[in-house]
């Protein structure tokens, strides 16, 4: 019989390893299941992040220790040392998963003629003030549909232009939104055919088709809107008689 002997800085770093793997599946669980539900992680540029944010991660941890582990170590000193490389770890992916965390898209708002993805780092926190009353501001478990409501007068209209145009996006602020529920209407007025979207680019054809086979739906019950969010554009799929968004696509429709 054959034994196989392993250098303990290998077995060291391969437990290690084995750790770190199963924090980046719990660090996934929480930010695609929780934070950025699909297909925001896409779309918001999350998946990126988060995959460099731990790649550096798990590797820099297991080598660390690989680095550090030595068995003549006095015992508590080897304690010590492997102790500040795992802190050292937990605290870089605790630091990118806060990042992640404030970068998460929090609202789907209705912004009269398209939809946007607003994320909880591009609300200005002296906004948060302006919240209506029965709206979570920044929702933890996932993004919450909302409209903007309409203007009040010309004045308030005008002003909200200009800060669009200085950068400040109308769906960031909070004193305009309001219950999708109450829009529908005006969310079915802009909504566009189907058959305009694949007439404009036949390349979303194959796409669209394949993503109305997923939902079990006909071009004819379902209409679109663009998609705007931090760092794409794209297509949102909308029931043409609800107006309940059905799917978000990574298909530039402006």
């Amino acid at each position: 019989m054959i034994t196989v002997r392993i250098h303990p800085k290998l077995m060291a770093a391969g437990v290690h390893l084995a750790c770190s793997g199963v924090l980046a599946a719990m660090a996934a669980v929480m930010v695609f299941h929780v934070w950025y539900p699909s297909p925001y992680g896409q779309m918001s540029g999350a998946t990126d992040l988060f995959l460099i944010m731990v790649g550096v991660d798990i590797a820099l941890g297991p080598l660390a220790t690989f680095v550090v582990f030595n068995a003549e170590k006095p015992r508590t000193k080897l304690l010590i040392d492997l102790l500040v490389v795992a802190a050292l770890q937990l605290a870089a992916l605790g630091y990118g998963m806060w990042t992640v965390f404030v970068a998460r898209p929090v609202h789907l708002v209705f912004e009269y003629d398209r939809m946007r993805v607003v994320h909880a780092v591009e609300i200005p926190a002296v906004f948060l003030d302006r919240v209506p009353a029965g709206i979570d501001p920044l929702p933890i478990w996932g993004p919450t549909l909302l409209a903007l409501r309409p203007f009040k007068n010309n004045a308030e209209q005008t002003n909200a232009t200009l800060d669009a145009l200085a950068g400040i996006e109308l769906s960031i602020r909070p004193e305009l939104w309001q219950s999708y529920d109450r829009a529908v209407p005006e969310v079915l007025k802009s909504a566009k055919p189907l058959a305009s979207l694949m007439a404009k680019n036949p390349a979303f054809a194959i796409p669209v088709r394949q993503a109305l086979a997923d939902l079990r739906r006909s071009a004819d019950d379902t209409v679109y809107l663009p998609l705007v969010s931090r760092t794409n554009f794209g297509t949102a799929l909308l029931d043409a008689k609800t107006a309940q968004p059905l799917a978000l696509l990574a298909l530039d429709s402006f």
